[in-house]
């Protein structure tokens, strides 16, 4: 299965396959240059869907956790002063895309979305300290019946051109359903209240709508 924003590219990387194939069966004469034309063209192929791939994920809702809104690697998790929405300190943990990740992006918890804001900006590679506040980015805040408010933000990378973000202020969504696509390698910082307690470590692989990122201070038996 494959993610509605990759149909016009793997449409067009599919048609340019056939295309080179056949004009390389018909023009290139050397046999191990005529094969290695073609196989190129199916690589590259493979790897377009691989990229836009949409694996079903159905995510155990829980009002007491926050799921990791995409597939990839820990790479922060810290105390931070968040300048946009809350403007006061919030936990911090962010997670790394890596091309071959899947870049669908998932709603961390249910709630309303309260905010959503796209800036235009930079495209620092994502794993640099001011990513977060100059790259091209998208900020969501969904209002949670257990957290409060908490925010995330899509990062644009040095290779992705284009954030996708479906969240629209007054909607209600649900933990785990799709919320937008980056593409082509980048990052997702998730603010939560200072009390939650973090479930994963640095560096630690998560998948979107199936990881906990967090959970509350004390559970009240729900």
């Amino acid at each position: 299965m494959f993610h509605r924003e990759g149909q016009k590219i793997i449409l067009l990387t599919f048609f340019l396959v056939v295309v080179a194939a056949v004009l390389a069966d018909f023009y290139i004469l050397t046999d191990w240059i005529r094969i290695t034309v073609q196989m190129l063209s199916i690589l590259i192929l493979v790897s377009i869907l691989q990229f836009f791939r949409n694996p079903k994920r159905i995510s155990n809702k829980n009002f007491n956790e926050i799921h990791a809104p995409v597939d990839g690697k820990v790479v922060v998790i810290e105390r931070v002063m968040e300048t946009e929405y809350f403007k006061e300190e919030r936990l911090q943990i962010s997670i790394f895309m890596s091309p071959v990740n899947v870049h669908v992006t998932r709603y961390p918890a249910s709630g309303v979305i309260k905010y959503s804001k796209y800036h235009p900006g930079k495209y620092l590679v994502a794993w640099h300290p001011k990513s977060s506040e100059e790259n091209e980015r998208t900020t969501v805040v969904i209002r949670t019946p257990k957290f409060g408010d908490i925010l995330y933000r899509q990062i644009a990378g040095a290779m992705a051109r284009r954030i996708v973000n479906y969240a629209e202020e007054g909607e209600s969504v649900q933990q785990g359903e799709e919320s937008g696509f980056i593409k082509f390698g980048s990052r997702v910082d998730v603010f939560l209240p200072l009390d939650a307690l973090v479930a994963v470590k640095l560096n630690q692989k998560v998948k979107g709508a199936i990881t906990c990122l967090a959970s509350l201070n004390t559970y009240d038996g729900e």
